[in-house]
């Protein structure tokens, strides 16, 4: 999908792809039919049946394309926000109020707006429109961050470190940390800055095939072991999560900046389709609750036992393609329309001054002051 700048970057689609099918597996293997309380034996397959790590991937990706966007370019921040709006608000409403009347029939009208309120703050709006509240509060942070990074990418690392910390201190205090770390910015701040730490690096990660595959490895058994562990239903440890967001930053953003740099993936055949799988990826990671329980509970009472994870894989992929289709008539028939009339948030570089007035202008800033 083209940004409002204009960019389109089909390698970046491929990994939105992979992240709604990480989302979709997870739902379809877990929340629907619950039946995959062991770790496979093919220790990868674990990050997909923890396939939760799929939210990652999406933040660490918005960290990242942001960052790749807009470094050192002067931004109107105001008209940002507006395309971000533009982008994310129209499917939004229609997901919160039809999965109201779906899911939330029962509920007074009161109780379901104070629910709508609070999902400005706080991780209540259903189908996964909490995750958009963390999109939502990491865009306010996002000129703090792109400063920050202007000035030595160093202090973004100290962000993440304080991010940790303050984890620390938050399961000292309540004894619990795990929903705070995965519904809010409090655990996410940590993918969305790693994606722009890995865009500053993403020339040490071009190429670089030992090191990617050594983090696919590492990532992938230690979910492997996590998984063995309970997941993240049960878990391991409940202080595990002060630093689970960390660790899926920072395999994430490395093998974001590894893809994005190393390959040149084409508009066409097999690479176009998964890219258009990527383009429809949000109206797919909306609108799959409404449908994968059913689809899940379907397979399993009607066509075959869903007793194992390589043919609970097999299903939710088949599941999963069935979605594009709802992802594309979302997207061209709800989306589209509002896409249309987003604006450009990038400000044209200002011309040249001619010499007789260079030794008067002030020295250029990355950003503009409205930041």
């Amino acid at each position: 999908m083209r940004s409002s700048t204009g960019e389109h970057y089909v390698a970046l689609d491929h990994l939105r792809a992979l992240a709604a099918f990480l989302v979709f597996n997870w739902h379809f293997l877990h929340v629907a039919s619950p039946t995959y309380d062991y770790s496979p034996l093919l220790f990868p397959l674990a990050l997909i049946n923890q396939g939760h790590v799929g939210v990652a991937l999406f933040m660490a990706l918005s960290g990242y394309l942001f960052a790749k966007l807009l470094h050192g370019k002067q931004i109107d921040y105001f008209a940002f926000l507006r395309a971000r709006f533009m982008r994310l608000a129209p499917l939004l409403v229609v997901v919160v109020f039809t999965a109201g009347f779906v899911f939330y029939g029962a509920t007074s009208v009161h109780n379901f707006g104070v629910m709508i309120a609070k999902g400005l703050f706080l991780p209540t709006w259903p189908n996964g429109g909490w995750s958009i509240t963390v999109e939502m509060h990491f865009y306010i942070l996002l000129p703090l961050l792109l400063w920050l990074a202007s000035k030595d990418i160093g202090w973004l690392a100290v962000s993440v470190v304080a991010a940790m910390g303050f984890r620390l201190w938050l399961f000292l205090y309540q004894g619990a940390i795990r929903d705070d770390a995965y519904f809010t910015l409090i655990g996410r701040i940590d993918q969305f800055v790693l994606g722009i730490m890995a865009f500053h690096w993403r020339r040490w990660a071009a190429g670089a095939h030992k090191t990617a595959a050594a983090t696919f490895v590492a990532f992938a058994a230690f979910y492997w072991w996590f998984d063995m562990w309970g997941g993240f239903k049960t878990g391991p440890r409940p202080d595990l999560w002060i630093i689970m967001p960390t660790v899926e930053g920072v395999s994430w953003a490395l093998l974001i900046a590894y893809y994005d740099n190393t390959f040149r993936p084409r508009n066409t055949g097999v690479s176009k389709f998964i890219a258009l799988i990527g383009t429809y990826s949000y109206s797919i990671y909306l609108l799959h609750p409404f449908l994968v329980k059913k689809a899940s509970l379907f397979v399993d009472q009607h066509i075959m036992g869903l007793t194992s994870i390589y043919a609970g894989l097999i299903w939710s992929t088949v599941g999963f393609l069935c979605m594009v289709p709802f992802g594309y008539l979302s997207f061209r028939f709800i989306e589209s329309p509002f896409l249309r009339n987003r604006v450009r948030y990038v400000k044209a570089p200002a011309a040249k001054p001619s010499r007789e007035f260079s030794r008067n202008r002030e020295p250029s800033r990355p950003f503009p002051s409205g930041w």
